[in-house]
């Protein structure tokens, strides 16, 4: 099978994903997730068996995620991305071609091969990036990485994991498809970032 083919439907399979992270910025603002609170509980302690917990041993005093994932962002960006999977679906139904068909036996069942599960595989896609851009911040978070710092492969590849994670419910990937998409992310983000520090729109340009 052309590995130009299996790029472009892993490009296909992945788009929700791309799309709900893209837009989860587009349509950020608002109330954080995390409702701006922390894990620091102050003035409370625990007894474990006469050992005393106190603040420093149950939080760390810092965001629980940020102010970077939002409750727009992460409602928009799943709207969006599910619609795109619906799209992709009926473009499959209308044309009666899936990715399947040029995937090289990397995906099964027929996926996006109506509106229907379209719609399913573009929600758990969508959500699965949006909630693996949110875990990506915790962990940031949980090392002392402030919001706009840079966390080299966490920052591209955390939403594309989990939206996989999510995907698996409904479909079985090669490992080797997986692997394939993540390095794909890893290129199309060091290219736009590249562009877009060119273009002086962005400080560093990874």
């Amino acid at each position: 099978m052309n590995i130009i083919f299996i790029i472009i439907s892993a490009v296909w399979f992945i788009l929700p994903a791309y799309v709900a992270n893209g837009s989860g910025l587009l349509f950020g603002g608002g109330q954080p997730v995390d409702m701006n609170k922390t894990l620091m509980k102050e003035g409370k302690s625990i007894n474990v068996k006469g050992h005393e917990f106190g603040v420093n041993d149950i939080g760390d005093g810092r965001r629980i995620i940020g102010n970077g994932v939002t409750w727009r962002g992460t409602v928009g960006g799943t709207i969006a991305g599910t619609l795109i999977g619906g799209v992709l679906g009926l473009i499959g139904q209308t044309t009666h071609f899936t990715i399947n068909q040029i995937s090289g036996g990397m995906i099964s069942p027929i996926v996006y091969g109506d509106v229907y599960s379209g719609l399913i595989l573009g929600f758990l896609l969508a959500f699965g990036a949006l909630l693996g851009d949110a875990i990506g911040s915790f962990i940031k978070r949980r090392i002392g990485i402030e919001r706009g710092k840079s966390a080299p492969v966490l920052d591209q590849l955390d939403f594309v994991i989990v939206a996989i994670i999510l995907s698996l419910f409904v479909v079985e990937l090669d490992i080797w498809f997986i692997i394939l998409i993540c390095a794909l992310t890893l290129i199309i983000h060091l290219l736009t970032n590249s562009i877009a520090y060119l273009l002086g729109l962005k400080d560093i340009w990874y």
